[in-house]
């Protein structure tokens, strides 16, 4: 039994932001229409297709008490329909045209994107125009995604083995900021929202001014500006978004904790850290720890625990690196008899070890082969760079060529900042315990 892939690859992908195959600067041209919007445009004839994605700068975290799970949920209601294209039409029209699109939800934002044919470009503008500029948000389509949401919850949280650990971490490290609440949020508080809640949501965060175009792919620049201006130019700005970030205190206790699974029969033992936001210098740092602890079958955790003493069938280490804060989590899955604790004792000793000494010289170099070969695979595709481009203005202060100057930054952290990361992170006092054991099922 392995600890939940969808898990295991979900964070995976937030722990690394996107960078380019062979380390080529990526080339782009970029400007904001009257109304707000930010375009980010990165032609590439390489291959006859193209990605458009829009990037909405609101997640879980812009949700108000009492109404969580707003966010996630437009994700799936946006997909209902516009004044133009009929409910259930829009995943219709993107395959008859040749094309795959999808979207998801984060606690800092929302991202919806298509994949076509090149020659389909004015296609996806006009969808993504549509979704911005007047979807039908109505009582029948809050409800049908309702069930939708509710679905998701069931196959992807509740009824999947480990599904809810994230959740459970987050509710632990943050007690004031609505990091603690998760993406999916809880759906009482949906099915209590009234249809002009939602309206009002929408109006609030899904405007032109709160939200970044990018499109990546074979395309002439030109044209394509035309195309924009005539598909989004009448979209209306809206109210500019004002987020103040919830400051948290710092965690001067060790807590421990216990959550119960009945999906699973194998326990984990996972220790949680708050760790600063992905757009700081130790958030990359922490990401390269990351590497050192579990980046493969040679990694210390992974040698020690699973290959040299045998008592873990599996160990992760990683940063679920976010907008305001990250988590960083390690945890491990017991071998045989192997009591929890002593995996706890496990990792802890391998953190000690980092906090005291600096890694040798020869594995500093992998950890830097590692990271390139991850900025090397990470953007393989177009509708990638069209993400790491999105990501870099959203999160990085507009700094769109961050997606340049990632590796250089990677490349740069030295060895004593990653004891002095580990020495400032990740101790016993700062940090959540979480036992998360098997629960036995309910009898019929």
């Amino acid at each position: 039994m392995h600890f939940s892939k969808h898990v295991l690859c979900a964070l995976s992908a937030l722990a690394f932001t996107g960078f380019v195959a062979r380390a080529q600067k990526v080339g782009f041209t970029e400007y904001d229409l009257p109304n707000g919007l930010h375009v980010i445009l990165h032609d590439d004839h390489h291959a006859p297709v193209v990605a458009v994605s829009v990037m909405y700068h609101v997640g879980s975290k812009n949700e108000e008490a009492g109404r969580t799970g707003f966010a996630h949920f437009f994700e799936h209601l946006l997909f209902e329909g516009t004044d133009n294209i009929k409910r259930g039409q829009f995943f219709k029209i993107v395959s008859a045209n040749g094309g795959q699109n999808n979207a998801n939800t984060t606690q800092d934002r929302t991202f919806y994107y298509e994949v076509f044919p090149s020659n389909q470009l004015a296609t996806g503008l006009w969808l993504e125009s549509e979704r911005m500029m007047h979807p039908v948000i109505n009582e029948i389509g809050v409800k049908t995604q309702d069930e939708v949401v509710k679905e998701e919850r069931r196959q992807s949280f509740d009824n999947r083995p480990y599904g809810n650990v994230i959740n459970d971490i987050a509710a632990a490290l943050f007690t004031k900021h609505p990091y603690h609440n998760g993406v999916i949020g809880e759906m009482k508080d949906i099915d209590a929202a009234k249809l002009d809640e939602f309206k009002a949501f929408f109006k609030q965060y899904y405007a032109p001014n709160n939200s970044v175009l990018t499109i990546a792919g074979d395309f002439d620049v030109a044209k394509t500006k035309e195309l924009i201006a005539a598909y989004f130019g009448a979209v209306p700005r809206g109210a500019a978004v004002v987020y103040h970030k919830v400051e948290e205190p710092p965690i001067t206790k060790e807590m421990v904790d216990t959550a119960y699974d009945a999906n699973i029969q194998i326990p984990a033992i996972l220790a949680a850290y708050r760790v600063p936001g992905r757009d700081s210098r130790d958030s990359k740092v922490m990401q390269m720890i990351s590497s050192i602890l579990s980046g493969g079958p040679s990694a210390r955790m992974n040698k020690k625990m699973v290959d040299e003493k045998k008592d873990a069938l599996q160990v992760f280490a990683f940063n679920y690196a976010l907008e305001d804060y990250g988590m960083y989590i390690i945890g491990a899955l017991p071998s045989g008899g192997a009591k929890p604790a002593n995996l706890l004792s496990d990792m802890d000793e391998e953190i000690v070890k980092l906090q005291t000494d600096l890694i040798s010289p020869e594995d500093y170099q992998k950890l830097q082969n590692q990271m390139e070969d991850n900025f090397v695979n990470a953007n393989t595709r177009m509708l990638g760079i069209a993400e790491s481009l999105s990501n870099g203005y959203t999160f990085y202060h507009k700094d769109t060529n961050h997606i340049n100057e990632e590796l250089t930054e990677i490349r740069s952290i030295t060895r004593e900042e990653i004891r002095d990361a580990a020495k400032k992170y990740l101790n016993t006092h700062q940090r959540l315990v979480l036992y998360y054991l098997p629960k036995a099922k309910a009898s019929n």
